[in-house]
């Protein structure tokens, strides 16, 4: 057993919520096209707010602690924030698009002891980026950032979002990967607005073109293995947790919003009206979110994909029912294997020809 599996497991039996992804801010200074956020500030915590959470959740058992946005950096407080997060003893990583690292930057974040930074690269072509990012000369901006980061010996990872502007483009972000010295990472997930809004899915590569990325050893690893079709569905699997999303993870808005996961926006409290603990131990949301298991999923607990399929609850919520199919890990599930799965055996037996209306999502007031 690993050293991360066998941390998870005893998170779980003890209730501890081993990671929180924390947004700093909306704000940011890119519009990149499928951005699910409003990046308008509606009253985002202020530096003592945040460090107080901070302590909260250290308090709690958090280890793991991811730091986001909008673009974190835009905050004039960051710096002051991984400082402090990191004198708690936790693991940081930041996600950035790192047009505001320069070389001082950089070396704060390695003196800083942070863990690693994401940063998305949509293309290894400038008109490709730049357009996604809607900022002129953004692309030479990040790969210089990229390139001193990985000068001072910080991990760098290299998020690669699939979308149809830039679905000719993977292997040219691959490579450029291998030749900084970066992780690469393929990710064909583009989700809806926090607030509901669906517009953003225009952006969502079709699932028949799926299948030449899931089939690339370049871009998945162990082709045989990652589209095998799905193993035997026995009570183990029944039995297990749809995903570590409230039950050792979740997410806190700037403004103080706690939520299951960035992209199960489900509203369980907000930091600035009660603690970090009596949320995550008490919000009926998550006490409901965790009493959920495979075999209590309507139409995904009779599908032969129950235990290989990457179904994201959230996506699911969002569609009407969190205890209900995601179309696009359906369709992803289908793409790997070739099995059709439950979710859109049930969808054809509705008429539904595409996407169900996605819900509006209720928001927390600050």
């Amino acid at each position: 057993m690993s050293l991360m599996t066998e941390m998870n497991q005893r998170a779980l039996r003890l209730g501890v919520p081993l990671s929180v992804h924390f947004d700093l801010t909306y704000r940011c200074n890119e519009r990149c096209e499928h951005c699910y956020l409003d990046h308008d500030d509606h009253g985002e915590m202020t530096t003592a707010e945040i460090r107080s959470v901070l302590r909260q959740l250290a308090d709690a058992g958090v280890f793991f602690l991811t730091l986001s946005g909008g673009e974190a950096l835009v905050r004039r407080d960051c710096f002051e924030i991984i400082e402090s997060a990191r004198a708690l003893r936790f693991n940081v990583k930041l996600k950035t698009n790192a047009m505001l690292i320069r070389e001082q930057e950089a070396r704060r974040l390695l003196e800083l002891g942070v863990e690693q930074v994401q940063i998305s690269v949509y293309s290894h072509r400038a008109e490709v980026h730049d357009a996604v990012t809607k900022v002129p000369g953004s692309l030479g901006r990040t790969l210089a950032a990229i390139r001193l980061l990985r000068s001072q010996g910080m991990r760098v990872t290299m998020a690669n979002v699939l979308m149809p502007r830039n679905r000719g483009d993977s292997e040219g972000v691959r490579a450029l990967a291998l030749e900084v010295g970066a992780v690469y990472k393929l990710d064909p997930t583009i989700t809806p607005m926090m607030d509901g809004n669906t517009s953003v899915l225009r952006h969502r590569v079709d699932a028949s073109e799926l299948s030449n990325f899931f089939h690339n050893p370049h871009l998945v690893g162990d082709v045989e293995e990652f589209c095998a079709p799905p193993g035997p569905v026995d009570e183990s699997v029944r039995e297990g947790l749809p995903c570590s999303a409230g039950h050792t993870s979740c997410y806190i808005s700037p403004y103080g919003e706690v939520y299951p996961c960035v992209q199960f926006p489900l509203p369980c409290g907000n930091l600035r009206r009660e603690t970090f603990l009596d949320v995550w131990r008490n919000s009926p949301q998550l006490v409901e979110v965790r009493s959920i298991r495979a075999k209590h999923l309507p139409t995904c607990s009779s599908c032969a994909h129950l235990g290989s399929c990457t179904r994201c609850p959230g996506l699911a919520y969002m569609e009407g029912n969190m205890r209900g199919p995601s179309t696009a890990d359906c369709e992803k599930s289908f793409v790997r294997t070739g099995i059709v799965t439950a979710g859109m055996l049930a969808r054809k037996a509705a008429g539904a020809p595409g996407l169900v209306q996605i819900r509006a999502v209720p928001q927390l007031s600050a």
